[in-house]
């Protein structure tokens, strides 16, 4: 062979190997801490996209939740994220994204609904949100969409969450510890049925459930219209016999319109065909179905919209 052949051979194989490095589609998933829902279930929906989306490179990245992935998204530096109903403030606009619309958001899946736990520490005499007065409530991280959420429902109660209560920025675990040391009163704190740090709570019997009464769930709803009335199940942790009067918010997996349709189109495709692999990673996600797309509230992406017309889900 000749030095001019071998030449051409050689640059025929760099041009094949570089054809398929372009055509890789890089995803990058804004998800949340290690030890809650989203991580998780991002990791295996990356490997569920490697596996059945030819050329997919997708990773999970470990986050401070909503607002960070919105913060990601934003800035090109995430193509999907999980986000709970601050998603909606972002699109719209309003409150933390006054002046900053987020128009170019696009729904995905729904995924489940998360409901305000209101908890207060065992045998105490606080039996409503207007007895926190004075009290040290945690209120979730700070920049959260669980501060974002608790800071308006204290308002809508009729409480000044700077002035009326003290309090505390912790995030789940944090605020376990903290009623295990009695150094909080009370929490209001936003997670799917479950979840680790309620569990710990209940399971440690350091705080109780109470109801959050219909007027205020009626007046949240006006504020952050994707919050609806919910019941928290009897026997969905330890010692809560009865069921809980909550409200709660739906989770979804959110885009934007920059996703190509086809990537859009397969990757939604590739969850619903592989549910039964995001199932074995958390039995919540039951609740990720098409009869649940009214939960989201910013235009479908043109790409999932294909696949649930294809389906039938929507017209």
């Amino acid at each position: 062979m000749t030095k001019t052949a071998r030449f051409f051979i050689v640059m025929a194989m760099i041009l094949v190997f570089a054809g398929a490095a372009s055509a890789a589609t890089f995803i990058n998933i804004g998800t949340g801490s290690t030890g809650g829902t989203y991580y998780p279930v991002g990791a295996g929906m990356a490997k569920v996209w490697n596996s059945a989306v030819p050329g997919m490179k997708a990773n999970a990245q470990s986050t401070g939740g909503t607002a960070q992935n919105l913060a990601l998204l934003g800035k090109g530096e995430a193509e999907v994220i999980f986000a709970d109903g601050l998603y909606f403030f972002a699109y719209e606009g309003k409150g933390a994204f006054d002046g900053k619309p987020m128009k170019q958001l696009r729904g995905l899946v729904p995924l489940y609904a998360e409901p305000i736990h209101f908890l207060v520490a065992k045998g105490s005499n606080i039996k409503s949100i207007q007895d926190l007065k004075g009290k040290r409530v945690s209120v979730g991280a700070v920049g959260s969409g669980t501060e974002v959420t608790v800071r308006t429902l204290l308002k809508v109660a009729g409480l000044d969450p700077d002035k009326d209560i003290k309090p505390e920025n912790l995030g789940l675990s944090d605020t376990a510890g903290a009623f295990a040391d009695k150094n909080i009163d009370a929490a209001l704190t936003v997670g799917a049925l479950g979840i680790a740090g309620v569990v710990e709570i209940t399971t440690l019997g350091t705080a109780e459930f109470r109801d959050i009464p219909a007027d205020i769930v009626a007046k949240l709803g006006k504020e952050l219209p994707y919050y609806l009335p919910f019941d928290i199940p009897a026997n969905t942790y330890k010692g809560q016999t009865k069921p809980v009067k909550a409200l709660a918010s739906w989770n979804v997996l959110i885009t934007t319109d920059k996703l190509g349709d086809e990537d859009a189109y397969k990757m939604t495709k590739a969850l619903y065909e592989h549910k039964q692999d995001i199932l074995n990673i958390s039995t919540r996600l039951a609740s990720m179905s098409p009869e649940n797309l009214k939960y989201i509230q910013v235009p479908l992406h043109k790409g999932a919209l294909k696949y649930y017309k294809e389906i039938g889900a929507v017209k």
